[in-house]
């Protein structure tokens, strides 16, 4: 049970983390395939853990601080929890179009983070979040179940959707507070 929930944990978030800053999946008419779905998984859980350190190190709000410490535990989890799960599809994650693009587009991101303080960055890095878990949730559900091919792969990912929507619900309740 455990390992099941470990797993629905990595399909979640993997996905979750893949979406924020490039919306490339509804650019592009070809599919992925689940390698590069598995490539996109991966690199979005690094970048997110990415967001959530410069958070850690930059904010001084508490709610902005436990948001960023659930981020970079569930995200982890998820990365330690990766290799096990290729290992038992059988997949080797593929770099693709959207993984570079996805970089590009974090590398954008932290700058900005890294060159906001005090409120005004707690309010971008939530903002962030709030639009990546947004994005995420419509890229699983319209782009990321229909493309998977291997069916224990598709049903983990519907299975992430409760989680998406219960990190957004999150990140918005903290949003809030910036936008009074």
């Amino acid at each position: 049970m455990k390992i099941i929930k470990s797993v629905k944990v990595f399909a979640s978030v993997a996905i979750a983390s893949a979406i924020i800053s490039v919306p490339v999946f509804g650019q592009e008419n070809t599919r992925l395939s689940d390698a590069e779905i598995a490539s996109v998984a991966v690199t979005a859980n690094q970048i997110d853990i990415e967001y959530a350190q410069i958070a850690q190190k930059k904010s001084k709000n508490a709610d902005v601080l436990r948001f960023a410490e659930t981020m970079a535990k569930d995200h982890q989890s998820v990365i330690d929890q990766a290799v096990a799960l290729a290992t038992k599809l059988g997949v080797t994650p593929k770099d693709n179009a959207t993984t570079k693009s996805f970089l590009e587009g974090a590398a954008k991101t932290k700058a900005m983070l890294n060159s906001t303080n005090g409120n005004a960055f707690n309010k971008a890095y939530i903002d962030n979040e709030v639009a990546y878990h947004k994005a995420a949730i419509n890229e699983v559900e319209n782009v990321l179940i229909p493309d998977a091919t291997n069916s224990e792969l598709k049903s983990l990912l519907q299975s992430a959707l409760p989680l998406f929507k219960a990190h957004l619900a999150h990140a918005e309740m903290v949003q809030k507070e910036f936008n009074k």
